[in-house]
C-alpha cells in the first residue's frame, strides 16, 4: 500500500519564514554594497529545523524569488542556495560549541564556495552585484589572476556569512520552545 507523505502547515510556515529571512537579509545586502550575502540565514534556518531537503528547498526559492524582482544574478546561485541548504542540514544535526563552530561553517560553506567561483569567473567574468566584487577588481588590479581572486574573495565572504548566520540561526534556534523545534 503507497502512503502519501504530506507536509505539514508547520513545515511550510517554516520554509516561508526562511524564504522571507533571506529576501530580506539578501535584499540588504545588495542595496547596501555589503561585502557578505545575507541570504542564507533563511536556508540556514529551514535546514536546522526540517532538515537538508526542506533547507534546500528554502535556498532553491529564494534564488528564485530574489532573481525574478532584486537581483538576477541571484537566480543563477540557486546551485549554491541548494548546496549549502543540504549542507547545513546534514551538518548542524547537534549544538556546535567553540571550534567544531569554525570547522563546521568550513564544511558548510566550501562547496558553495566552488560553485560560486565557478559561476562568477564562467558566466559573469568575475563581476556580479555583490560588494565583493569590489574586492575582486582591487586583487585583478594587484595582479590577481581571475581565478585566484574570485576565489580568495569568495571563500573569505562565504566563510564570514554562513558564520554569521549559523551564529544567528544557533542562537535563535537555542532560544525557541522545544515544542516548535522538531528535529527531522
Amino acid at each position: 500500500m503507497n502512503q502519501i507523505k504530506t507536509v505539514s502547515t508547520r513545515t511550510i510556515t517554516i520554509v516561508a519564514l526562511a524564504l522571507a529571512l533571506n529576501y530580506v537579509g539578501g535584499t540588504i545586502a545588495l542595496f547596501l554594497r555589503l561585502p557578505i550575502y545575507l541570504d542564507t540565514i533563511g536556508t540556514i534556518f529551514a535546514a536546522v529545523l526540517l532538515g537538508p531537503i526542506y533547507g534546500a528547498i528554502a535556498g532553491l526559492l529564494n534564488a528564485i524569488l530574489s532573481g525574478v524582482t532584486t537581483d538576477l544574478f541571484a537566480l543563477y546561485y540557486g546551485p549554491v542556495q541548494i548546496i549549502t541548504g543540504f549542507c547545513a542540514g546534514y551538518f548542524l544535526k547537534t549544538r556546535l560549541e567553540g571550534k567544531q563552530l569554525f570547522f563546521t561553517t568550513l564544511w558548510i560553506s566550501l562547496p558553495g564556495t566552488i560553485i560560486a567561483t565557478i559561476i562568477t569567473v564562467v558566466l559573469f567574468g568575475g563581476i556580479t552585484s555583490s560588494g565583493s566584487s569590489i574586492i575582486v577588481q582591487l586583487l585583478r588590479g594587484f595582479g590577481l589572476p581571475q581565478v585566484g581572486s574570485v576565489l580568495l574573495v569568495q571563500a573569505m565572504t562565504d566563510y564570514i556569512d554562513r558564520l554569521v548566520s549559523i551564529v544567528l540561526v544557533l542562537t535563535v534556534t537555542a532560544r525557541m520552545n522545544r515544542r516548535l523545534i522538531k528535529k527531522y
